[in-house]
């Protein structure tokens, strides 16, 4: 499982109503570029045989919650 934190996407255009548009633009300032996310998979992805990753959580560490 893999539980993203802010990511730097597309998603705070994605709303018609422009307050919505106002705080996510706020909120996704401190977001991480897709590729971190990415990275942070593949890491878990080349693990030996005898490891694994069940859960992770990726964030900004710029993110309270």
């Amino acid at each position: 499982m893999v539980s993203p934190g802010a990511v730097a996407t597309e998603l705070a255009e994605s709303s018609s109503d422009e307050a919505t548009r106002k705080n996510l633009r706020e909120f996704y300032r401190m977001a991480i570029p897709a590729n971190s996310i990415a990275s942070a998979i593949a890491y878990a992805i080349e693990q030996p045989a005898e490891v694994e990753i069940d859960e992770m959580v990726i964030r900004p560490t710029a993110q309270d919650f």
